[in-house]
């Protein structure tokens, strides 16, 4: 196992390439030295807080550790629909991925200890090595894939929980963005692979809103970038550095819904993959809905 100091320090150099990629300088040479020394303390930062958070996870359990590191970054996390998580039995949560502290917030909110998230490999998230038991690793050849598949059906044959993103990438905050509903027609066809194979497990929608801080996202420096998403993601890497830089600093109010939590039969009687797909969308579709009546239109 590494040493906490390698770690932090395999984590700030991950933060500051990502602090240079999200600026468009991810290639650059000469002058690199000088660049990377003035993000280097906001990326240590914000390295020591993460690997916080890992050391919390393995001595107080996900939920607690996302809790207390989500009073951090976020001013409050509204639940609702809170009651509508099962306290057991197989359960196959999906969410939009807005990213930020979007996870966290869904961690914060089950009181499931036998979550398990499919996620890709990135040095990263293998550095948090007790989040890393939380986690079943995607491969990169599309040949192996399948055991990922295997893996969360076991687990959701055991009784656990499992975490996907259906969208597969980053999308649109409902709260703070447009595009939320959208987003919704790239959500895949995989969520019926679970239905068939656990049959018996339930499917629970979650939308999670208002993780991304709408000043950073208009910030005339992400004028720097010429694609919308390239000025997203600096967007999101000048919120990770106000958030850092002032410790007080919390500027969102982020909020997670979830609807009735349903089994395959009762989304989609035909059994139909295409109509199963619909019947949760129809369902984030309506949590979106309700999350722009509260936050006001974008």
């Amino acid at each position: 196992m590494t040493s906490p100091d390698s770690r932090l320090e395999t984590l700030t150099q991950i933060n500051i390439q990502d602090f240079l990629d999200s600026f468009g300088l991810g290639g650059l040479r000469l002058g690199r030295r000088l660049v990377e020394a003035l993000c280097r303390a906001p990326a240590r930062r914000f390295a020591r807080q993460m690997v916080l958070f890992d050391e919390r996870v393995g001595e107080l359990g996900l939920q607690q550790a996302a809790r207390l590191t989500l009073d951090r970054y976020v001013r409050d996390v509204q639940v609702y629909g809170g009651e509508n998580i099962p306290t057991e039995g197989p359960l196959l949560l999906l969410s939009n991925h807005p990213g930020m502290s979007d996870s966290l917030a869904l961690f914060a909110c089950l009181g499931r200890p036998d979550l398990k998230i499919p996620a890709a490999h990135r040095p990263f998230l293998e550095s948090l090595t007790h989040v890393t038991e939380r986690l079943i690793f995607l491969s990169e050849e599309a040949g192996q894939r399948m055991g990922v598949v295997r893996a969360a059906t076991r687990h959701l044959k055991s009784g656990g929980v499992i975490l996907t993103y259906p969208a597969g990438r980053i999308e649109p905050d409902p709260a703070t963005m447009p595009g939320a509903i959208a987003s919704l027609e790239t959500w895949a066809e995989s969520i019926a692979v679970f239905a068939r194979l656990v049959p018996e497990m339930r499917i629970l929608v979650a939308i999670v809103s208002g993780v991304i801080w709408p000043a950073a996202m208009k910030h005339p420096l992400t004028r720097l970038r010429k694609q919308k998403i390239d000025q997203e993601r600096l967007g999101a890497s000048l919120q990770v550095l106000f958030q850092t830089a002032l410790p007080f600093y919390r500027p969102v109010i982020t909020s997670v819904r979830f609807a009735q939590a349903c089994s395959p039969a009762e989304l989609a009687p035909s059994a139909d993959p295409a109509d199963l797909l619909e019947a949760v969308r129809a369902q984030a579709r309506e949590l979106i809905l309700a999350s722009r009546q509260v936050a006001g239109p974008v």
